[in-house]
């Protein structure tokens, strides 16, 4: 893994590019990628179909560069989270804190990330397809050598028994990661009541 992270396009005051993706992650997220039409983001836009080609050669390359975004800002959120916390249970609560402090627009992002994540398993025929896939899988595999680290360093201090870090690492984030699946912001459980429990099962999983 490099750890390099791609350079996204300047958008100058009349790229359409942060219009395109905003479009797309409420047709991906609410309509689901299969059932959107590429014709209707660019109908919400307000551009023609062919237009859209200049910013993105496909659908299936405008989720995969919504993929990779927002496995970066979710990374980049937990290692502000977990920086300077020096307890390690405290550490593990902000973890999980910070992965529920989202806007709605970013649930619809993680949704479309749980969604999808088959695609990032394949290569992709696309040069740019895959320049996208290959960096959210790396950024997958940084997330998670992210969480193990602060389980091994958490064990390390004696503060959480031992046990296979990495798996336990993606246990955790199995459970974090599956409420995107089924959580929705009309419902009748709030989200803060969701980020509660799951952090109390995150610090059990681990500590007990």
């Amino acid at each position: 893994m490099t750890g390099a992270r791609l350079v996204d396009p300047d958008e100058g005051p009349r790229s359409k590019r942060g219009a395109i993706l905003a479009a797309a992650i409420e047709y991906f997220g609410e309509t689901g990628y299969e059932n959107t039409k590429w014709s209707a983001i660019a109908q919400q836009v307000g551009i023609g179909q062919t237009a859209l080609y200049h910013y993105f050669e496909s659908k299936a390359h405008c989720l995969l560069t919504i993929m990779r975004l927002e496995l970066q800002r979710s990374r980049d959120q937990f290692v502000e989270a977990t920086r300077d916390e020096k307890d390690p249970v405290e550490a593990l609560r902000a973890a999980v804190r910070v992965a529920f402090a989202v806007s709605e627009h970013e649930i619809l992002q993680m949704r479309i990330l749980q969604n999808n994540m088959v695609l990032l398993a394949g290569t992709r025929t696309s040069q740019r397809e895959e320049t996208e896939r290959r960096a959210a899988r790396e950024l997958v595999q940084l997330v998670e050598r992210d969480w193990t680290r602060l389980l091994t360093q958490g064990m390390s201090q004696g503060a959480f028994p031992v046990r296979d870090a990495h798996t336990l690492a993606l246990a955790l984030l199995g459970l974090i990661v599956s409420v995107w699946r089924w959580y929705r912001p009309s419902g009748s459980t709030p989200l803060p009541e969701v980020r509660d429990l799951i952090e109390g099962c995150c610090v059990r999983m681990v500590t007990e």
